[in-house]
């Protein structure tokens, strides 16, 4: 093994995504189009061994058939985890497969939640979704009957605020949830501000930060999920299973409401697994149907096109006050600038 070499893969050279693209095929896996880092061990220039990891979600780690037993994943995930390190991350995840859980756990890393034969989740600290409850806990009106709701809102419009008014009318504590990637349009800090202001008046509603525990589908990986289908599936599974096992029982959550959704397939994928799964767990799910404005269903996708176009007077229609003050302000300009 002293003469494998270690190698970071120029994620800018076409000719080194290549190498690593046809490495990964030969595994199963695809490379992820988010990767920021990848590093390969290779035995006179052919690659044996890589890793890669997008933000603190380490990623695309596979070992060539000949070459398992040697113990290449450890040196693998050792060089990410320094790198991740070096950069100031010390919180990790992995999304692998289940056969996959031995290898990982002898690495330093837990199971959080698992789709059986499909997907594991892990972390590389054994108490890091508890930690996150505990802070959430805190933060939230205890006892009674509660519920939740999970929200992107890029940005925060008057239907999610119907759904948020609606579904607090019905519980006696409510959390809300933010979903916490940047990879919308509308930064997470933002839109969790908005929210967090704009249901202020509503005094049995805590608002949370999604954190790495309500999984959105960007950071959710595909590498080694082939069928779109299937990856929809597998994601709404897996996100699910982590509410319905650590996010619900840990703060007494036994109702769910959810936004109706007639246009987005993967998001109606969603509410139909939930719906499948967690009544099974003793937790009720409502959809809730989506209100409109002049025949049009008020949806934040709408809100964005309509910024594009430079329509303001049409996107006062369709957010509240503090959502419409914050995108006609200085602080706004860049993201309209993207917008538009």
């Amino acid at each position: 093994m002293e003469y494998l070499r270690e190698e970071v893969i120029k994620t800018t050279s076409e000719y080194d995504k290549e190498r690593l693209s046809a490495f990964l095929n030969k595994q199963g896996l695809t490379l992820d189009n988010d990767i920021e880092y990848s590093m390969a061990l290779t035995d006179s220039g052919r690659i044996v061994a890589a890793g890669s990891f997008a933000g603190r979600v380490l990623k695309c780690i596979a070992v060539d058939e000949d070459y398992k037993g040697w113990g290449l994943s450890a040196k693998v995930v050792s060089h990410l985890v320094n790198e991740l390190y070096r950069r100031g991350r010390t919180h990790l995840f992995i999304y692998t497969k289940p056969q996959n859980k031995n290898i990982f756990s002898e690495l330093g890393f837990s199971p959080v939640a698992e789709v059986p034969s499909k997907v594991i989740l892990m972390e590389n600290r054994a108490d890091g979704i508890k930690r996150y409850l505990e802070e959430v806990s805190t933060a939230r009106k205890k006892g009674g009957f509660s519920a939740a709701v999970v929200v992107n809102c890029n940005p925060f419009t008057l239907g999610h605020k119907y759904l948020i008014e609606y579904a607090a009318a019905r519980c006696d504590s409510l959390d809300v949830f933010v979903v916490w990637e940047d990879k919308s349009s509308f930064p997470s800090e933002i839109r969790y501000r908005l929210v967090k202001d704009g249901v202020g008046h509503i005094p049995n509603v805590a608002v949370h930060k999604g954190k790495d525990y309500i999984i959105s589908e960007a950071t959710f990986p595909s590498y080694f999920i082939k069928e779109y289908e299937d990856y929809v599936e597998t994601h709404a599974k897996l996100d699910i299973a982590v509410f319905a096992e650590h996010i619900a029982p840990a703060l007494g959550i036994v109702k769910r409401f959810v936004g109706e959704e007639p246009y987005c397939p993967v998001t109606s994928v969603y509410n139909r697994i939930m719906k499948e799964i967690l009544p099974v767990k003793g937790i009720e799910v409502e959809v809730v149907p989506r209100i409109s404005y002049k025949g049009k269903v008020i949806s934040a996708s709408r809100v964005r096109e309509l910024i594009k176009m430079g329509e303001m007077d049409k996107v006062k229609e369709l957010v509240p006050e503090i959502t419409y003050d914050y995108l006609t302000s200085s602080e706004a300009d860049k993201i309209i600038k993207k917008l538009g």
